[in-house]
């Protein structure tokens, strides 16, 4: 099929916005690249230090005779995403030795769990580790030594700041390498049925501690489709995982065997041989257009509104909210994944997974094919699956069908016409809201609102009483620049709480919810936040709200509020503790939501 007129158009118009900075970004790269092999340029001390503990391979790396392979690793065994990261140096070290070249471990970046830090004050220092890790990526990069570069990560802000720094060394080829997500455990319904449960004070801790530890019970990512899910299809969409890498169980020949191949790859795509593979090519307009294809026809996560045009910008590519909206409304929901459906990351592999979808929005004209990719190939090699016969890695062509019409569909009969996403515009500012869990009945919301400052006062509202109406819950002062703009998640029990009772409820937040934002209608990143001079400071309890998803309207209805002084909020507590004194810096550069939130890019 040939390319969909309105997807064409959408990368025209990006590609002329983003014409002088990609221009500017890609003859960096260039002369970067003409410098040739890194090690060349090193001093006879400078190697001799990068190379004391390589033994018999010193000679190798002293001549230039073969590539040398940088990891940076997301290692920790506190996240269960990246526990099994633990033994991947030593094997790609091994698979780099058999395919003729070397392979040193660059630099460690930091990883944090939100599910750890929901609704705690670790939670304010989340989104600036994005930052942080393209920093410390940046760091490890900068001995000058590598080739190429396999960048091991997964979860929510690993996988981003990794591609801000692989970017930025964009002259260097790179490979992103995943480790899968856990087996099956609790169902996600009936997790978030024992969590309202909690909520309303039908059931004690024990049997919520029971449920959660029955649903997160082993290594992998967890099996909802949030963020950290959303980042490996996104990955798989722009060409920088190896075709049908995401979703194979950590611990599995299978997913050994990618590893090896990963490491394989990596030493044919350095500029020592003939398919020199960086990735500033990797990443041009019709890269990102596909990441957001796939993010809409997935149902994906609201945080990638915030990363992608952080990701895009270190490639010199200026994505904005509009690219959303117009990509949305172009490309059909073709999944139900937790917490749009009912089943899990490894239901929806099962039913045909990225290769059903990446074959069947080729075809439909929805994707560009034309790209390059680490596999060397263009997208069309990511329709199809890995398989091991006879102990060796092939790929074969994907499912044509799929194997549960309940959580996977074709573009022709989609679970709604649209993407997964909306964005949001009015007097109270831009934001974004995930449609793809709300039912349709939910979608038009007109009520007062109850403003708060943090989550604790919510909470403690709705139990309470106070929330057991129609109302709009407005938190405000959570944005980048107030205290690093936290995911709001834990406020997802009682508000469930409220719209299961009959009444109509909505969230309006500068703030931040969650990939695994659910079924009550949220109106999150809202910009200006109001620290920053957004309307959301002005409003008081009882002002009337209109939160329209269907026609992308964030409104207060209220005569007058713009007049009224905004509300100068105490937020010296935001400074201290757990860390945050460390990051002032990043809350008085953030930029706005509807920017990335970045400070580095």
């Amino acid at each position: 099929m040939p390319l969909d007129a309105r997807i064409d158009r959408i990368t025209d118009t990006i590609r002329e916005r983003s014409h002088e900075t990609r221009s500017a970004y890609l003859a960096r790269m260039r002369a970067q690249a003409e410098e040739g092999p890194r090690r060349a340029h090193l001093d006879c001390g400078n190697q001799a230090h990068a190379y004391a503990a390589m033994g018999e391979q010193k000679g190798d790396l002293v001549a230039d005779r073969v590539p040398n392979i940088g990891i940076v690793t997301a290692y920790n065994d506190m996240l269960s995403a990246h526990q099994p990261f633990k033994d991947y140096p030593d094997r790609i070290k091994a698979a780099a030795r058999a395919a003729g070249a070397t392979a040193q471990v660059a630099g460690g970046v930091p990883a944090m769990c939100d599910g750890v830090t929901q609704g705690q004050k670790g939670m304010e220092l989340s989104l600036f580790s994005r930052d942080v890790i393209a920093l410390a990526t940046g760091v490890a990069l900068s001995h000058n030594t590598f080739d190429s570069a396999l960048y091991l990560g997964i979860c929510d802000k690993i996988v981003p700041g990794l591609v801000i720094a692989a970017a930025t060394f964009g002259y260097l080829p790179g490979i992103f390498v995943p480790a899968g997500p856990m087996t099956s455990g609790l169902p996600n319904d009936e997790k978030a049925k024992v969590r309202r449960d909690f909520a309303e004070g039908k059931i004690g801790r024990e049997k919520l501690m029971e449920a959660e530890m029955a649903s997160y019970h082993g290594p992998g990512t967890c099996t909802f489709y949030g963020t950290a899910n959303s980042n490996q299809m996104l990955m798989e969409f722009m060409g920088l995982h190896l075709p049908g890498a995401s979703f194979v169980n950590p611990g599995t020949p299978l997913r050994d065997a990618l590893t090896d191949e990963a490491a394989r790859r990596a030493t044919e795509i350095t500029a020592l041989g003939n398919a020199y593979t960086p990735v500033c090519d990797v990443l041009d307009e019709k890269a990102w257009v596909n990441g957001l294809v796939g993010l809409m026809a997935t149902g994906g996560s609201t945080n990638l509104v915030l990363h992608l045009i952080a990701m895009a910008r270190a490639s010199g590519v200026q994505l904005t909210c509009g690219d959303f909206d117009a990509l949305s409304e172009t490309t059909p929901l073709m999944a139900r994944v937790y917490p749009n459906g009912l089943a899990d990351v490894n239901h929806f592999h099962a039913a045909g997974g990225l290769p059903y979808m990446i074959g069947h929005l080729l075809e439909a004209g929805l994707l560009h094919e034309d790209v390059q990719t680490v596999a060397g190939q263009g997208l069309s090699a990511y329709a199809q699956e890995p398989k091991l016969k006879d102990d060796r890695l092939v790929w074969e062509p994907g499912p044509r069908e799929s194997q549960n019409e309940k959580i996977l569909r074709s573009p022709e009969d989609p679970f709604q016409p649209t993407g997964g996403l909306k964005q949001m515009r009015g007097n109270l500012g831009h934001g974004v809201t995930k449609i793809s869990a709300v039912a349709p009945e939910h979608h038009v919301i007109e009520a007062p609102c109850a403003v708060f400052h943090s989550q604790e006062e919510v909470k403690a509202a709705f139990k309470a009483g106070e929330l057991d109406r129609d109302v709009i819950v407005v938190l405000r002062f959570q944005g980048p620049r107030a205290n690093g703009m936290p995911e709001l998640h834990a406020l997802t029990p009682a508000l469930s709480v409220v719209q299961q009772r009959g009444h109509k409820v909505a969230l309006v937040t500068d703030g931040r919810m969650s990939g695994a934002s659910g079924k009550v209608p949220s109106a999150i990143h809202v910009a200006p936040e109001a620290l920053d001079g957004g309307l959301l400071a002005k409003l008081r309890d009882g002002d009337v709200i209109r939160y329209d998803a269907t026609e992308g309207v964030l409104a207060c209805l209220t005569e007058g509020v713009e007049a009224r002084e905004p509300v100068v909020p105490d937020l010296s507590a935001n400074s201290h503790g757990i860390g945050r004194e460390l990051f002032e810096v990043f809350r008085q550069t953030a930029g706005r939501s509807d920017r990335g939130a970045g400070v580095v890019v």
